[in-house]
C-alpha cells in the first residue's frame, strides 16, 4: 500500500480486535515510523514503548477503562516532556503529534487498526498510572496511547468536508 492509500484508508478504530498477535517485527516497523517523524530543532522529544506482553496490554486497557482496548494484542505509548529549544520555543506537542500520525499511517499500511488516545488519559491520572506500570521515569509523561491489532469489524470512514471547503490555491477561499 502506498502512503496516500494508507492516509486515505486510515480511520480511528474503537472496537474489538482479532486475537492474532502482531509480529514483533511489524510492531518495530510501526514504532520506527513514529521514531522517524520530524522533530522541532531535531530535539527528538518523543520516546516510545511498544507493548506486546498480553498481561501488560490488558492492564493498560484496564487503566484506560474501555473494554474494547483489552482485546488489542499490542499497544504503543508515546512519551514526552516539555523541552525548550534554543529559540525559546517548545515543539514537544508537534513532535509527538507528528510521530503519532506516522504510526497511524504505518499501522494502516500494514493492515492494522488503532486510534489516537490522548486527552482521555488525563481525567483521573490514567497517563501517570500507565507510566508507573511501565516504569517510565518521572520526568516523562505518557502523551498518547494506541491499542493496536487486526480489526475485528469495519468502521465507516468519517465524513470529510469537500476539498474546496477547506483548501484553496493562491489565497484563502480562492
Amino acid at each position: 500500500m502506498d502512503a496516500l492509500q494508507a492516509i486515505k484508508g486510515r480511520k480511528s478504530y474503537r472496537s474489538t480486535f482479532k486475537t492474532e498477535p502482531i509480529p514483533r517485527e511489524d510492531l518495530r516497523e510501526i514504532v520506527e515510523a513514529g521514531f522517524l517523524a520530524p522533530s522541532g530543532c531535531n530535539l527528538q522529544t518523543t520516546k516510545f514503548i511498544a507493548v506486546d506482553d498480553p498481561e501488560l496490554v490488558k492492564k493498560l486497557a484496564e487503566i484506560y477503562g474501555h473494554e474494547w482496548a483489552a482485546t488489542a494484542p499490542a499497544a504503543i505509548l508515546l512519551l514526552t516532556k516539555k523541552v525548550i529549544a534554543p529559540s525559546g520555543e517548545t515543539y514537544y506537542i508537534q513532535d509527538f503529534a507528528a510521530a503519532a500520525e506516522n504510526i497511524l499511517i504505518a499501522a494502516t499500511a500494514k493492515g492494522y487498526a488503532t486510534t489516537w488516545i490522548e486527552g482521555q488519559l488525563h481525567h483521573n491520572g490514567e497517563d501517570r498510572k500507565m507510566a508507573q506500570l511501565l516504569g517510565v521515569p518521572e520526568d516523562l509523561n505518557v502523551a498518547v496511547y494506541l491499542p493496536i491489532g487486526i480489526p475485528d469489524s469495519t468502521v465507516p470512514a468519517p465524513k470529510k468536508m469537500a476539498f474546496e471547503e477547506r483548501a484553496w490555491f493562491n489565497g484563502y477561499g480562492g
